[in-house]
């Protein structure tokens, strides 16, 4: 069986779980959370870019970075394909899940990471260096989800999902990363009705609760 090490408290690993969920994939999840919302020494150690998710084969091969993983996941498990099916559709999804995380979930992670007080000297994920946190970054990134939201909820005018007319990549990476920014307690604006409408039926699928 497939073993995924993550946080499942953490935004990040919420995008595998549902990615996993949607397909179906019977995976052994290890939690990898130390104390003072650090990753545990032993994790550190087995995978020191010290980030997660992680997917570990069975012949050791360490695998992060949910896109890969992703890409991994897709190739045995090709349905439903939430990575396109036909070359149009995995161009559509691979670029508007690269614009649900550039502009959204990075954007609310700066501003969480340069305001939380557990992340005074977190200021950057994947080093065990001390980062200082930054006003400006977190003043920017309120700025790009104002725009993140004008853009999506245009793109949501004319499309069911994210990136056409199937469920994919792209809408997980757009729901967690408006799901992530609540944490900075950044909403989906009134006015942004198409992308409301989008969030709520999203939302009520099963595989968001996993």
């Amino acid at each position: 069986m497939l073993k995924i090490y993550d946080w499942h408290m953490a935004p990040n690993p919420r995008r595998l779980h549902i990615f996993i969920a949607e397909k179906g994939i019977p995976v052994e999840y290890v939690e990898v959370g130390g104390e003072n919302v650090k990753l545990a020494d032993w994790y550190l150690e087995k995978y020191p870019h010290a980030l997660t998710p992680m997917l570990e084969l069975e012949d050791g091969t360490c695998i992060g970075e949910v896109p890969a993983i992703w890409r991994y996941l897709e190739e045995l498990y090709p349905d439903p394909p939430l990575l396109g099916s036909t070359p149009k559709e995995k161009a559509l999804v691979i670029m508007w899940e690269a614009f649900a995380r550039d502009d959204a979930f990075y954007r609310a992670g700066d501003v969480f990471r340069n305001t939380h007080p557990a992340f005074a000297d977190r200021g950057l994920p994947g080093t065990k260096e001390s980062i200082p946190q930054l006003p400006e970054l977190a003043a920017r990134g309120r700025a790009a989800m104002a725009r993140f939201f004008k853009k999506f909820d245009t793109q949501l005018a004319s499309n069911e999902f994210v990136a056409g007319d199937h469920f994919s990549a792209a809408d997980i990476t757009t729901l967690c990363a408006i799901d992530f920014a609540k944490w900075a307690d950044i909403h989906i604006p009134p006015e942004a009705k198409n992308l409301q409408r989008w969030y709520d039926a999203v939302s009520a699928r099963p595989s968001t609760k996993a």
